[in-house]
């Protein structure tokens, strides 16, 4: 019962999310019907063909009618044709987005265990050598800008040890050697702003009464650790990389752009530059489906490794 309040809880504010951007995003580009005209035909295009496109497309009715007549066709998958890219949207998102799913599923791989690793390592003791590095370091790598730090990588692998390729456009097909450098500019900051914030949690958990409790039992440092300390440690953490989903979303476009990688960054690059407006809402749902979903899972995570949040808290807004 808790987990079924919990999640109509949550699909009900994901839905009311989902509504709220798209109507702003239909506002923000539809409201004035003169420039989608402009914008689909182009700017050559003739007052009276524009006014007949206008007239067959249903933009001389109400703008709360066109906005639930778009908002239809999207739920149903019509998401209209990309007026860049001479196709079908619902056929092109797909692809784009598993390619940005690599870039992501990558850096996730180089994230999560250095960060963790680095973070629990500093954090069982404070003030020590690694420490210090670890602080150090990570304090450097959130910094850094996602661009500057693809002009540095790419200045010492690319130009100077010419270890690696300077492009990702993946012409003859998947290569390792091309994903190196967008995967390493994608971690960069994460890995960093993570290990600083799991070295805090483990820093707080030390310090706790059943950790004391447990050392002055006779526990070794190990058993503390994977027994007492980890699994609290671990939860603000755990919520960190769920939340590192839609920044990896956002932060992908600076990096596809950059090494000319055809995912769906640069897609949503590409239809805001030449002002595909279907595509860029489209973009922007997809975005959105994203975060929500990510949200969702993050509360989850949250709830099963804190004992004292249960569903049924969550579910009632006590979480």
């Amino acid at each position: 019962m808790a987990v079924t309040l919990f999640i109509i809880r949550k699909l009900g504010g994901a839905i009311a999310t989902m509504l709220t951007v798209s109507l702003l995003v239909f506002l923000a580009l539809e409201v004035n019907v003169a420039d989608v005209a402009v914008k689909v035909l182009g700017q050559f295009s003739t007052d009276a063909q524009r006014a007949t496109w206008l007239a067959a497309n249903g933009y001389n009715d109400p703008v709360v009618l066109r906005y639930l007549r778009w908002l239809g066709a999207f739920v149903t998958g019509d998401w209209g044709t990309s007026t860049y890219y001479r196709t079908e949207i619902a056929s092109l998102i797909p692809g784009r987005l598993a390619a940005s799913g690599i870039l992501a599923g990558g850096a996730l791989l180089v994230i999560i265990p250095v960060g963790l690793i680095a973070g629990v390592l500093a954090g069982m003791r404070p003030g020590s050598l690694l420490d210090r590095l670890v602080s150090l370091v990570s304090v450097l790598t959130t910094s850094i800008p996602d661009f500057a730090s693809a002009v540095f990588l790419s200045a010492v692998f690319v130009f100077w040890l010419k270890w690696l390729p300077g492009a990702s456009t993946m012409l003859s097909g998947f290569s390792i050697s091309e994903i190196v450098l967008p995967v390493l500019v994608l971690a960069l900051y994460s890995t960093g702003y993570l290990a600083r914030v799991t070295r805090a949690s483990m820093i707080d958990v030390m310090g706790t009464h059943y950790v004391r409790t447990a050392r002055l039992k006779g526990a070794s440092p190990t058993r503390i650790v994977l027994r007492h300390a980890l699994r609290n440690a671990l939860i603000t953490p755990v919520t960190v990389i769920m939340l590192q989903f839609p920044w990896l979303l956002s932060g992908v476009i600076v990096v596809e752009v950059f090494y000319a990688y055809k995912g769906f960054g640069t897609l949503l690059y590409d239809a805001a530059l030449n002002s595909d407006i279907y595509l860029v809402e489209a973009c922007a749902m997809v975005s959105v489906l994203v975060v929500v979903a990510t949200q969702i899972l993050s509360d989850l995570a949250y709830s099963w490794l804190n004992p004292r949040v249960s569903l049924a808290d969550a579910a009632m807004g006590r979480g």
